[in-house]
């Protein structure tokens, strides 16, 4: 079973000015497809041409670094396709927005603590938001085609800061592509991911007061159930 080249969740004019027609050419039509056709050729015929991405991603890490690579590459960048809506959408429920803030300060600090993040990566990767087993949030850079996968996180949302991503719009000014990026981000993708991690390990809010009401804590339902809660 081949992996799929997946194509893009929006028209291929339509991120610009923030990302051009030119790049994404370049960056989904020729990066993004050579990672997914060299990983078929490395599988085919062996135990991995039937499993999904991320099976192939966690079964590869630490024996077979160059079908890890492609894997990841191929999912690090559908994955970062879908952070992206031309004009972006920056509407999220009360409860992640409160999330955000309770984690950072404020989105805007979100923002600033990203980009410097993203800044600081020297060479090649990406940059991300990611939700840990506790449901803490956080920012994380990895190298080369790396992502959270491997390390027990689940990620929300990233950047690429490998230079095709940005070469041909900013050339060198990986802060100018970061400051823009903000721009297309697609906010409802990133709470889709944290209401999908809340599902997938039946984790609730004990408590959301509110952006200054001190860090939420959270708690399994069937830690719950098999504990005594006091209520304050």
């Amino acid at each position: 079973m081949a992996i799929e080249f997946p194509q893009l969740p929006f028209p291929i004019d339509s991120l610009e000015p923030s990302i051009s027609k030119r790049t994404l050419e370049f960056h989904h039509g020729k990066h993004h497809k050579n990672y997914v056709t060299k990983l078929n050729e490395l599988i085919a015929n062996t135990p991995l041409d039937s499993k999904d991405l991320v099976s192939i991603i966690l079964e590869s890490e630490k024996t077979l670094q160059n079908v890890f690579n492609n894997a990841a590459q191929a999912w690090n960048h559908d994955f970062y396709w879908h952070c992206l809506t031309p004009g972006g959408k920056e509407t999220m429920s009360e409860e992640f927005s409160i999330k955000i803030n309770q984690s950072f300060g404020s989105l805007e600090e979100l923002k600033n603590q990203f980009n410097e993040s993203a800044k600081k990566l020297f060479g090649s990767g990406w940059t991300w938001l990611v939700c840990n087993e506790e449901g803490k949030l956080s920012i994380m850079n990895t190298k080369d085609a790396d992502n959270p996968i491997p390390h027990g996180l689940t990620p929300l949302l990233t950047c690429d800061v490998w230079e095709h991503a940005y070469y041909l719009d900013y050339q060198n000014e990986r802060p100018g592509y970061l400051k823009n990026y903000w721009n297309i981000v697609d906010w409802t993708f990133a709470e889709k991911n944290w209401q999908q991690f809340k599902t997938d390990n039946d984790f609730e809010e004990e408590s959301v007061t509110g952006s200054s009401g001190g860090a939420a804590s959270l708690q399994s339902k069937e830690t719950d159930e098999n504990s005594e809660r006091q209520l304050h």
